[in-house]
């Protein structure tokens, strides 16, 4: 018993020991996560959410933060039961507008900016989100759903246990969510200390979403700086039309003649983020060219508010800018834009171009560095924002627009990190097969030791258009990954954005092509370091990255020795039929499995064409709620590998979606993927 208990104890002390100094799934859920900054009226107060998870508990809490704008006095000012959203000063500075449940439902409540006398100001029987005041302080728009269309519940009321529902056109359902027969609305109210009935719903029952469904938010709604109209955003499309196309609009709402126009008729791709110049004769937004191309060079469009007159800024620069400030004087537009798998600052200095146009006198970048700028705002002579690197979550950070120095104002994770051993992270440079130079990240176990060999991990990312950046991820994350003693090799393949347009578009209806060439360049170069045990590689990724691994399956001749799918794209022609943003798959595809011209490039491009050479170990991870890619997808895959005798397993969550957001869902989904990959790599 004595030695049963020692070596207890041991055990526990050496748990301890690794849990602290090493990254583990678990500590990776109490990290704190900081967003939604926002600046108060006279530039000296910030207020920001800094959300914190409790695994045992399986949920997280939002608490709002308040501090000086030189990251001094830093304080919640929320009561820490309750989660705060979507928190904004007022335009006075004098309240604090937040959205809760404490009430039951999602309602508008407003604090002093001491965090005391916290009152509800709205009382409605539904919940509402993207609240925004007015810059008069007259009004405030938030949204709703409402119901539009009749269900079969209506239908047929005398029936109440029944459950069917049906449908008579495309986006039935759409990410996680089976339509409901209801659409999110703008709405309008009088503001006062307390706001009822009457609401003004500003899209008069229409069979529309906005924000945009599912992932827009309050970004895609704007007041003019004089109070009198209201820019929202919204894809004025329904069934099939919606599905194969991604033309969004900018709508202006003008409350004196309840009149709705469209800003942005004749473009045909995504229009997006509106903001108006603080004197209101200006509005810049982000506007893609192609229609179906989700991934299009995001271009900054501005509007002459007084003549109409429209047109591309810096049009010339091979570059997607987002998250738009104006200076206040209207004479800069900060941005922020994607450069060599990383996100920095951008300064664009404007002049007149004749009489009712601007062009860019000056163009410069504020910052470098490997690390990612998630969001700007302006503060005086500081653009205050979030930024993260692959070894350190988001924090706020100020940037001296002169000098250009940089200040940490948050330090949420810094006691908690300073216990954790990071691994070196690495840029290279790697040749392709057709002679290109492809930015690899290569990242090295915290205890790195090169006269050991390690088992090493291929990541393949998703999208297929989404940079392999600097990235802090809370389920592919490289640290995590090396602190299990693995050397990840997460290369900038063909198809990611950040290094042109060019290079973003060579994916396009060529999955199966130069992009797994692109992979094998980089784990062949790497593999080739002493370091590197090449009897131990493994591939792994999600979504488009989960497609690569099925396609590397039958073309690896024996590099990998294991796979992990998470979410990924097995048979494109099943895949086609059940997917649902069909601009997607036409685009990146080609078009419909049945069109005979592109008989040929399914039988490339598909995965499930390959199996007959599968022969190594794989486990396929899919989700009943994701309807991006599919359910059938994973299990398509699963039947393959069972049916031909290969080691596999299949992991399945009944309640998520295309990524695993739940807590304890996450800590299992990391144990079983390191379960799997320590079976075969170690």
């Amino acid at each position: 018993m004595k030695f049963i208990s020692l070596f207890t104890l041991l055990l526990a002390v050496s748990f301890t020991t690794y849990s602290q100094n090493n990254l583990t799934p678990e500590n990776l859920w109490k990290l704190n996560r900081i967003y939604g900054e926002q600046i108060s009226p006279d530039g000296k107060t910030i207020i920001y959410a800094q959300k914190s998870y409790q695994l045992e508990e399986d949920k997280g809490t939002s608490h709002l933060m308040k501090m000086s704008a030189d990251g001094s006095d830093t304080k919640m000012i929320s009561d820490g039961k309750s989660s705060v959203y979507e928190a904004q000063w007022r335009p006075d500075g004098k309240k604090i507008g937040y959205l809760s449940t404490a009430s039951g439902t999602t309602q508008l409540w407003e604090m002093n900016p001491d965090g005391s006398g916290a009152t509800q100001v709205t009382d409605f029987n539904e919940g509402i989100s993207n609240f925004k005041y007015a810059p008069d302080m007259k009004h405030i728009s938030f949204t709703m759903d409402v119901k539009v269309e009749e269900s079969l519940a209506d239908k047929h009321a005398d029936l109440p246990q029944a459950t069917g529902k049906a449908y008579d056109n495309l986006m039935f359902r759409h990410w996680t969510q089976w339509h409901d027969y209801t659409y999110q609305h703008v709405f309008i109210a009088t503001y006062a200390n307390k706001i009822g009935d009457p609401i003004t719903d500003i899209m008069q029952g229409e069979a529309f979403d906005s924000p945009m469904m599912p992932f827009g938010g309050s970004e895609q709604i704007v007041w003019a700086p004089d109070g009198q109209s209201l820019v929202y955003v919204c894809k004025k499309k329904t069934g099939k039309d919606y599905a194969v196309s991604t033309n969004s609009e900018l709508w202006q709402y003008d409350l004196s003649t309840k009149e709705t126009k469209n800003l942005t008729d004749g473009h045909v791709g995504y229009d997006n983020e509106p903001v108006f110049s603080p004197d209101g004769n200006w509005l810049a937004w982000l506007s893609m060219a192609r229609d179906g191309f989700e991934s299009d060079k995001n271009m900054m469009w501005i509007r002459n508010m007084e003549t109409g007159t429209q047109f591309p800024l810096a049009a010339s620069l091979d570059q997607s800018f987002g998250n738009i400030v104006w200076s206040a004087d209207a004479k800069t537009i900060y941005a922020i834009s994607g450069v060599s798998a990383t996100f920095q600052i951008f300064k664009l200095d404007l002049k007149k171009d004749g009489a009712d146009k601007l062009k860019i006198g000056a163009f410069s970048a504020l910052t470098d560095g490997d690390h990612n700028i998630n969001s700007i705002s302006l503060a005086g002579g500081k653009i205050i924002g979030s930024m993260n690197t692959m070894s350190k979550p988001a924090e706020l950070y100020a940037w001296d627009i002169k000098t250009r120095a940089q200040t940490q104002l948050t330090h949420a994770n810094d006691e908690m990190l300073a216990k954790m051993k990071m691994g070196k992270v690495e840029k290279r440079m790697i040749k392709t097969t057709d002679g290109k130079d492809m930015l690899t990240w290569v990242i090295y176990p915290p205890d790195f030791d090169p006269s050991k060999k390690y088992p090493t991990l291929l990541y393949c990312q998703g999208g297929p258009q989404s940079a392999v950046s600097q990235f802090f991820s809370y389920r592919w994350n490289f640290q995590l990954m090396a602190a299990n003693d693995y050397i990840i090799v997460a290369p900038n393949r063909r198809g990611l954005p950040s290094f042109g347009q060019e290079w973003n578009d060579q994916i396009s209806k060529d999955w199966g092509g130069q992009a797994m060439k692109d992979y094998l360049s980089a784990i062949d170069e790497v593999a080739k370091e002493p370091f590197v045990d090449n009897d131990k590689l493994g591939a792994v990724g999600a979504s488009y990255g989960g497609y690569s691994v099925y396609y590397l399956a039958g073309i690896h001749d024996g590099r990998f020795k294991c796979f992990i799918s998470h979410c990924g794209l097995f048979n494109l022609e099943s895949w086609y039929a059940s997917t649902e943003e069909l601009f997607f798959a036409n685009w990146d595809i080609g078009g419909p499995y049945w069109d005979p011209s592109l008989k040929d490039a399914y039988a490339k491009n598909s995965p499930h064409r390959m199996v007959n050479k599968w022969d190594t170990p794989i486990m396929v991870i899919h989700n009943e709620l994701d309807f991006r890619v599919p359910l059938n997808q994973g299990l398509e895959a699963f039947t393959a590998a069972q049916l031909k005798g290969i080691p596999s397993k299949l992991l399945y969550y009944p309640d998520e979606g295309h990524w695993v957001l739940k807590p304890q869902n996450g800590v299992m989904w990391h144990r079983e993927f390191y379960d799997w990959l320590d079976t075969y790599l170690k």
